[in-house]
């Protein structure tokens, strides 16, 4: 028996990269997956059911148990109507994993209303409705007396926690959703749900754009940016085994799994009075010299 054996997945942008893989590993492990994916492009342009289609007959193949659903994870309706259709398919939900995502690289001196607003409008709203969906699921589950043993899996990215150049909306909506899920951890601990939030680092439609050199290990001896390295951790934050684990980042590449130390209180300096805006520049001076040097922008 696998790790998630008999519990139910919902995946977004499963269709693909990241999503693919980890439909493909939770259902190895013995989960029944619901695959998420509208089909659009890189730049959320299109439809295709295809994709999605093709995965779900992967797992079937391998002797899984595996559903298509089409829906608009942003629209608040079809995010509720995935997670119905889930419970109808399979009796249950336990897990969801917030992968969909676009991007639209640019300068900030570039960047326009438009892009803006779609990069928030996936990443953030995404993750909110179909989340907040099944928590309604999960709180009725518990005040009819049945353990939910639930899980939110969110998707921040390296950009989120330290900024990258040319993604000012991409990051900034990153930045946020790691954010969500310390929020979702610490007021949905009571109803038997924890949240994750991963980081990871692999060769996808976005990364094989922005970092060409740094995703093309297809040829060595371990593939380190193949996503099927990320899946194993994700599936292990979907298990019953997680349950003690919530409100942590997880940076994931290759072999490693990394967990951020979180923002946490610097050097300070304290005069007991108020402070003369002359005498703030010393200060700054000292605290910076006394800081951690930070993380590096990506692409700086």
């Amino acid at each position: 028996m696998g790790i998630c054996e008999n519990r139910t997945v919902i995946i977004t942008g499963a269709a693909r990269g990241l999503g693919r893989a980890y439909a493909l590993a939770f259902a190895a492990e013995g989960a029944n997956v619901v695959v998420n994916d509208i089909g659009t492009s890189l730049g959320g342009e299109g439809r295709d059911t295809s994709a999605a289609d093709g995965v779900v007959a992967e797992i079937i193949a391998a002797g899984g148990k595996a559903i298509a659903n089409y829906e608009d994870v942003t629209d608040w309706d079809a995010a509720g109507r995935i997670v119905a259709a889930t419970i109808n398919a399979f009796g249950d939900l336990h897990v969801v994993v917030n992968n969909a995502g676009i991007v639209r690289d640019r300068m900030f001196v570039s960047a326009t209303i438009e892009e803006w607003d779609a990069t928030m409008h996936v990443h953030l709203r995404g993750h909110f409705c179909i989340s907040r969906h099944a928590v309604n699921y999960w709180r009725a589950k518990q005040k009819d007396g049945r353990d939910p043993d639930a899980r939110i899996i969110n998707t921040t990215s390296g950009a989120g926690l330290q900024g990258s150049i040319a993604q000012a909306a991409y990051s900034t909506a990153k930045g946020g959703i790691a954010s969500l899920t310390l929020v979702q951890a610490a007021e949905l601990g009571r109803y038997g749900i924890t949240a994750n939030a991963l980081a990871p680092s692999a060769r996808t439609r976005m990364t094989e754009q922005a970092f060409a050199d740094k995703m093309a290990t297809q040829g060595e001896e371990f593939d380190v940016m193949d996503p099927a390295n990320i899946a194993p951790c994700v599936v292990w934050l979907g298990s019953a085994e997680s349950r003690d684990v919530t409100g942590c980042v997880f940076e994931l590449e290759g072999g490693k799994i990394m967990i951020e130390d979180g923002w946490r209180e610097g050097p300070a300096v304290y005069k007991g009075a108020r402070w003369a805006p002359a005498e703030v520049g010393e200060a700054v001076e000292r605290l910076l010299a006394g800081r951690m040097p930070p993380r590096k922008v990506w692409g700086s």
